[in-house]
């Protein structure tokens, strides 16, 4: 399957040979230095205005050409993957994936980027918006847009939202009772990335770990099992569709905008698609961090997105000056306002005119101080493929929480024993 992917993702690098021949065609060499962005495809779509804006006001001495790449988070890596060991130089920056940035540095395939920072301007940064962006203490990444998991609730229903994990049921099982809703929460429970993300923040409340400071697997501990169990009574109290084993982020959403479930855990875009017209709870949503048990600081998984420059680039200066017009101020603004992307810039948290419009943000802003990245290692695909396996199983009934939490611990050792450990 691998080799299938890979082999496409040739054939999806050929495809842009002709348009590059035509664009260079249109432009000479002495009008500007052309600078190259692979983007997923809903970010290029989503900073096209941007980048047309940047071209038309640089008096062309730096053009950027942004190259779209697939809508699946994976099969973009597998593109820029193939493109890196190729040393085609096809691109000059990547929009990277915080679970990607381990695996591309310890490749070398990055440019360190801290004599290009300006240490004012990363210092404005939000806490949660820096983290993730480092590796071996080098800075390899500017985050674009720092997203969090958050806990949506109708305010319409009740007045205050849960906060541990058995208020959360309660709350619930009242509402369903009272025929007020269908479902008391929904959220990610297909076989993918988005489980891992929502077992992350889950065990956290527990007042456990994935994999802690240490670097100590704790997937069999009782906080891991708790979280589990915890998980596989949502579905069997009805409390969660059956159907949420095969829920992401859309189904998620579709269920939570449509009326039918009280509470929803999603990232912050959610917020603009309930606000729409077409949403049967417009108005009458609220946000705020994950349930955690008495005692325990809840945790927001870092689920952010960032600028890499390429190693081999020849235009790293120029690329940097991209970056930054891409990922300043009033860009950020914009893209929050038209897409929901999390700003990163502590000054926009506190302009008053701009939390008075958009109630979001000081929520947004609480997650962001408790944000929480997954563990950081160049096999995370791989350790992360096993823990959603093993949750897929339980939540499924196929394994009990035991079981499935202990073959997790086992497996995800020995791939970390197989390459060295961290």
């Amino acid at each position: 399957m691998k080799i299938i992917k890979i082999i496409l993702s040739f054939l999806f690098l050929s495809s842009f040979v002709e348009l590059d021949s035509k664009l260079k065609q249109n432009r000479t060499k002495k009008e500007a230095v052309e600078v190259n962005i692979l983007m997923p495809a809903p970010f290029e779509e989503s900073t096209r205005n941007l980048i047309k804006k940047f071209n038309n006001k640089n008096d062309k001495k730096i053009f950027v050409r942004v190259i779209r790449g697939p809508m699946e988070t994976e099969t973009v890596s597998d593109l820029a993957i193939s493109n890196l060991i190729l040393n085609s130089n096809q691109y000059d920056a990547i929009l990277v994936d915080v679970t990607w940035l381990p695996k591309y540095a310890t490749a070398g395939w990055l440019y360190p980027l801290d004599s290009l920072i300006d240490k004012k301007k990363w210092d404005s940064l939000m806490l949660g918006a820096k983290k993730g962006n480092s590796y071996n203490k080098a800075i390899y990444r500017w985050p674009f847009v720092a997203d969090i998991g958050l806990l949506y609730w109708r305010t319409d229903l009740i007045k205050s939202p849960p906060k541990t994990p058995d208020e959360l049921i309660k709350i619930s099982k009242k509402l369903q009772s009272t025929n007020k809703v269908k479902y008391g929460y929904v959220w990610q429970g297909r076989q993918y990335e988005g489980l891992s993300c929502v077992f992350l923040e889950i065990i956290r409340g527990f007042g456990g770990n994935w994999i802690d400071n240490e670097n100590n697997v704790l997937l069999n501990t009782t906080e891991s099992l708790e979280a589990s169990t915890w998980l596989t009574s949502l579905i069997k109290n009805g409390i969660s569709p059956e159907s949420v084993t095969n829920f992401g982020e859309n189904e998620s959403l579709q269920i939570f905008k449509s009326g039918d479930s009280a509470f929803m855990r999603n990232w912050p875009y959610a917020w603009a698609e309930l606000q729409k017209d077409d949403s049967k709870v417009k108005g009458n949503v609220a946000i705020t961090t994950m349930v955690a048990k008495k005692g325990i600081t809840p945790t927001a998984t870092l689920g952010s997105w960032g600028f890499s420059i390429i190693k081999t680039s020849a235009n790293k200066e120029e690329t940097f000056k991209v970056i930054e017009y891409l990922t300043k101020r009033t860009s950020q603004i914009e893209l929050f306002k038209k897409y929901g992307y999390t700003p990163i810039d502590r000054s926009i948290y506190s302009n008053k005119i701009l939390n008075k419009q958009f109630p979001i943000l000081k929520f947004i802003k609480s997650g962001l101080e408790i944000a929480y990245p997954r563990p950081e290692t160049h096999v995370y695909a791989q350790i992360s493929n096993v823990l959603q396996r093993n949750l897929s199983s339980i939540i499924t009934m196929q394994k009990s929480p035991k079981e499935g939490m202990y073959d997790a611990q086992s497996d995800t050792l020995n791939i970390l024993d197989s390459v060295g450990g961290f």
